[in-house]
């Protein structure tokens, strides 16, 4: 069951993703290329830096309580591309399918989705109010998985969106036939699919797959055309992502959500290709 849940998520997302282009694939050629004018696939990884965020967590036993203003980090996982270098999926990974918008692709509509993860340090003091235990709590405490709590999105934070995308000619070739270096800018929204995994005092669940936030985003940076259609892109990308009920299950106790909104920025490079019709 745990790896069947482990892998939904990807295939959901791809199998759209392929759905989509293949759909816009057949209705371009029938109708004389109206829509679109070509299309583009990337695959990359990133890495992200995040602002403290404030998480209310509701459980069923009662607990009701706010971590304040608590610092998080990333978790790359780099090592994994040459010690498991058939697992591409194990670090922080991006990937866009895109749909220019006109002949001199200019112009894209971008379904883009990032795995990027977000861990709650360990060992951190953070003040804590509410209510556990059925008593009042207002005071501070160490974040500690053994005996009181650890939280994260690591399988992962999951932001899949839609985006704008412009691009411009910066550098051409000899013969002014094709770019050689462009800057693009990105703008889109969409929703958060984090897998959060939850600690209670020992007590860990890493939980399903669920839809549980939003999140928008701008982008840019740059693509370097090394073949006709081949590609290297790099972007910096910043956003503000909000979970508005992420499962923070354990292993006995079930239906706790969690609650939290941060800003991040984050660095990306990726790998592309232009398919032309």
């Amino acid at each position: 069951m745990t790896e069947i849940s482990r892998y939904t998520l990807k295939k959901i997302v791809f199998c759209f993703a392929l759905l989509i282009a293949g759909r816009s694939f057949v209705f371009s050629q029938s109708s004389d290329n109206k829509w679109f004018k070509g299309m583009y696939i990337q695959w990359g990884y990133n890495t992200e830096w995040y602002t403290k965020s404030t998480i209310h967590f509701k459980m069923a036993n009662g607990n009701d309580f706010t971590l304040h203003n608590v610092k998080a980090n990333d978790k790359p996982d780099y090592d994994a591309i040459y010690k498991e270098p058939t697992q591409i999926t194990i670090p922080q990974y991006n990937y866009r399918i895109g749909f220019y918008l006109n002949r001199q692709h200019t112009r894209a509509l971008e379904i883009n989705f990032d795995h990027a993860k977000y861990v709650v340090t360990d060992g951190q003091t953070a003040h804590v109010t509410g209510r556990i235990d059925g008593k009042q709590v207002d005071g501070d405490s160490v974040l500690n998985p053994a005996s009181f709590l650890h939280f994260e999105h690591t399988d992962g934070a999951n932001w899949l969106h839609i985006n704008y995308v412009q691009q411009h000619p910066f550098l051409m070739n000899r013969d002014k036939s094709r770019p050689i270096l462009t800057y693009v800018w990105k703008a889109g929204a969409g929703i958060n699919i984090p897998r959060t995994d939850f600690t209670w005092r020992g007590d860990e669940l890493n939980n399903d797959f669920h839809i549980a936030g939003y999140n928008v985003s701008v982008e840019g940076g740059a693509r370097f055309y090394f073949l006709r259609k081949l590609f290297l892109e790099g972007t910096a990308k910043t956003g503000y992502v909000k979970y508005v009920n992420a499962l923070a299950n354990t292993k006995t106790d079930k239906g706790n959500r969690a609650s939290h909104h941060f800003e991040y920025f984050e660095l990306i490079a990726t790998l592309g290709y232009d398919i032309n019709w």
